[in-house]
């Protein structure tokens, strides 16, 4: 007998992006702030007891929720707390799938969604995304559960909410709008959550925030969709240190949109660098672009950078394979990168 279900013995699993090892390097391949996070995130982790790290954490993480609540304009009964937008994820995928009752997206998009699906053993309905991002197409399928990554990941696009809300409408199921990256998009789904009760929010801790260490994420809904979730969370979802270091993080919203704000003008100017390189650039509403390489092949291009201890995300996707996902970086270390492709561009 084998030790593990059929569908674990065959899946690949997820990839997630190449952690280097050396200190001297440009990493823009996994979308982590350049930026550090708020000083007040340091203060509240050393404040921390060892009575703190004795008991268990609040598993409901209160403070946090409070805070989030202020920020956004919403409940702290809306919010719950999770490990990571990840772990949000799985709750979503774990409460509302089976067999019979399939998860559908539009690809390319995050390519964690279908392997939760694997492992949950439900099925999974691919919908070949379009400049809409086939909302049409995904709510005549009418899944259990409707993934919206909004920005989406890698393509950088930003849906207008009213197409989400017309989506919504339509759905008897649940829609998940995937927002990891909306710090850095001109608009949110916020209202959304009000207005239908089949709507989550997914939001993340790592990317505006600057705490992809720390695994923090958080989901913005509803009651009726709540109280399922709760039932699905883990008894202790995010630890003291986590949850200390969120709280502080969100409510210093004057350094949070200080390095949005960075992040935003470095993104223009590497865009137009790109450019001016002979790369397509659409633009985008992340922390990250999407560069299609016109003159040499992304794979190449990606390799030659390695070389030069700069590293990038390339996918050997359908629709990806001819383009580099660069995230924003300091200026220095976009400087670095435009040298390195204006010697291997030529």
């Amino acid at each position: 007998m084998a030790y593990f279900r059929d569908t674990i013995e065959q899946m690949a699993g997820y990839t997630p992006g190449f952690q280097p090892k050396e200190a001297d390097v440009v990493k823009l391949n996994t979308n982590e702030n350049p930026y550090p996070a708020s000083p007040d995130v340091l203060q509240a982790i050393q404040n921390l007891t060892a009575e703190n790290l004795r008991r268990y954490p609040d598993p409901m993480a209160g403070t946090f929720r409070k805070a989030a609540a202020k920020v956004l304009a919403v409940q702290p009964e809306n919010i719950i707390c999770t490990n990571g937008g990840d772990d949000l994820l799985n709750i979503c995928v774990r409460a509302c799938c089976e067999r019979g009752r399939p998860l559908a997206y539009a690809q390319p998009t995050y390519s964690l969604y279908p392997v939760l699906a694997q492992l949950h053993g439900c099925e999974v309905i691919e919908i070949q995304r379009d400049a809409n991002g086939s909302l049409e197409q995904l709510a005549e399928v009418n899944a259990a559960l409707t993934i919206v990554c909004n920005p989406n990941a890698p393509t950088c696009q930003l849906l207008p909410i009213d197409a989400l809300a017309t989506l919504a409408s339509a759905l008897s199921g649940v829609l998940l709008i995937d927002e990891a990256y909306v710090d850095f998009a001109e608009d949110n789904g916020i209202r959304l959550v009000n207005e239908f009760d089949n709507v989550v929010l997914l939001r993340s801790m790592s990317k505006g925030y600057s705490l992809a260490g720390m695994r923090f994420g958080f989901g913005i809904t509803g009651k009726r969709l709540m109280e399922g979730l709760m039932k699905v969370k883990d008894s202790y979802p995010v630890d003291a240190a986590a949850i200390a270091a969120a709280t502080a993080a969100i409510q210093d919203q004057a350094c949070f949109k200080a390095n949005v704000e960075k992040i935003k003008t470095e993104r223009a100017r590497l865009t137009d660098q790109l450019s001016a390189l002979a790369f397509e650039v659409p633009n985008s509403q992340t922390n990250f672009i999407l560069a299609h390489c016109v003159k040499k092949e992304a794979k190449e291009v990606y390799e030659s950078l390695v070389q030069r201890n700069i590293f990038v995300r390339y996918f050997a996707l359908p629709e990806l394979e001819d383009k580099l996902r660069i995230t924003i970086g300091t200026p220095q270390q976009n400087n670095q990168l435009l040298d390195a492709l204006k010697e291997i561009i030529g």
